[in-house]
């Protein structure tokens, strides 16, 4: 009689956290921080907005914070409010980060329409698709104004992008156009990500690598209610059917104060019990351009198959 076949090993989950920096390019840069603020340079233009993690001073001094050519005045704690401007600076202005180009815009929740703490897990992305044998199929949900998504695309991925955001979706095709992707292999939706989930395990489609960075709140298209605590799990459930074969990664980044990166880990060994690999965890932080203190700002665990 024969043996049955072993059963897959979980995934390997790190036993020490990691710490993923990012420190200044040439388009971006972290001045100072302290005060519960941060002061930024996105390209040519240098900005002030709060971070509440800043808990200790600032290391410049306040002529050089008043130099600043825009501040984000907050309106309320769901980080809406104004820009308060110092110069005349554009609606939006470029910025390039190896070989993606994208806006930066001042939005009305503190926001530049680009996170650039990212930049570690854009490097990390890049990597693991030139990694690949052949062209991977990439998923990238909630995925904002694209960088990601062109990240992807520029080291030869097929990527599909999706996101809730009407606005968001249109920004991130300017952003491909802008990098001299239009013509990609990029689908773009604008969906709820649960529906679209749902509908490709149904479809049985595969993907070698899915990207996952959701809010803590938010409402799709249709007005689909997302909560992180309610709703995460499932998605990454759905996730994890929709993994090839012979797939190569598995992101997920969260922006919650309440949540960790183990916590975030222990969510995908569940979902990943029988695929092997390992999982990472840790947060993303963004590195002051002249000293070595750093502000965290997200949390991250990371399975890849090897």
């Amino acid at each position: 009689m024969p043996l049955p076949a072993p059963r897959p090993a979980p995934p390997a989950i790190a036993a020490e956290p990691c710490v993923m920096r990012t420190g200044s390019w040439r388009d971006y840069a972290l001045l100072d921080s302290g005060g519960g603020r941060k002061l930024e340079r996105f390209g040519p233009w240098v900005v002030t907005r709060p971070e509440p993690q800043c808990l200790w001073a600032p290391r410049l001094s306040s002529e050089a914070w008043s130099e600043a050519h825009a501040a984000f005045e907050p309106a309320d704690e769901d980080e809406a409010g104004r820009w308060k401007l110092h110069a005349a600076a554009p609606a939006s202005w470029p910025m390039t980060w190896r070989e993606v180009t994208f806006q930066a815009r001042l939005t009305a929740f503190r926001h530049l329409a680009v996170f650039p703490e990212q930049a570690a897990n854009w490097a990390w992305l890049s990597d693991r698709v030139r990694a690949c044998a052949a062209s991977p199929r990439i998923l990238n949900l909630f995925g904002y104004t694209g960088v990601a998504s062109l990240v992807c695309a520029a080291a030869g991925a097929a990527v599909t992008h999706v996101d809730a955001s009407k606005k968001a979706v249109g920004w991130a095709r300017e952003n491909a156009a802008l990098s001299g992707l239009a013509e990609a292999p990029v689908r773009w939706i604008c969906e709820d990500a649960r529906k679209y989930v749902q509908r490709e395990v149904r479809r049985g489609a595969r993907y070698e690598g899915i990207i996952l960075d959701p809010p803590k709140y938010g409402r799709g298209p249709g007005g689909e209610v997302w909560r992180l605590y309610d709703d995460l799990p499932d998605l990454v459930s759905g996730c994890a059917a929709l993994l090839a074969e012979n797939p190569s990664f598995l992101l997920l980044n969260a922006y919650s104060e309440r949540i960790s990166g183990l916590a975030l880990a222990g969510l995908l060994g569940e979902a990943l019990a029988e695929r092997g690999g390992r999982i990472d965890w840790g947060e993303l932080a963004l590195m002051e351009e002249a000293g070595a203190r750093g502000v965290g700002l997200s949390f991250f665990a990371r399975w890849s198959a090897g």
